[in-house]
């Protein structure tokens, strides 16, 4: 039989494994990005959760965030939120992409 402590391990050594191998599939899709001056962010807003982590990263304030009406009748709140790129201001530094986690932002063409 397995003890507490062996299976603590177990599961320790197999969430780095994992930590691992996400970071390396984040590294191939960084590379594989466009961005710079040619490229700008677009939010998809159907996808966006409105999280705030795309305006965390941001360095260059290029991300607004407003409020949308709630569009589920399963949820009471009035209002959501939804990220908007500020396209004169976004620098395409892919930042904003790579955080965030519904993949709601990717990156076009200026």
């Amino acid at each position: 039989m397995t003890s507490s402590d062996e299976l603590r391990l177990r599961r320790e050594k197999e969430a780095k494994r994992i930590r691992a191998s996400l970071n390396r599939q984040r590294g191939i899709q960084h590379a594989s990005l466009k961005g710079g001056e040619s490229a700008v962010a677009f939010v998809k807003e159907q996808l966006c959760i409105g999280c705030d982590q795309c305006t965390i990263v941001c360095d260059d304030d290029a991300i607004e965030v407003y409020k949308v009406a709630m569009r589920s009748p399963l949820i009471q709140v009035e209002t959501n939120q939804k990220a908007k790129i500020v396209r004169q201001d976004c620098t395409g530094c892919r930042l904003c992409v790579l955080a965030c986690p519904t993949d709601a932002i990717s990156m076009i063409d200026r």
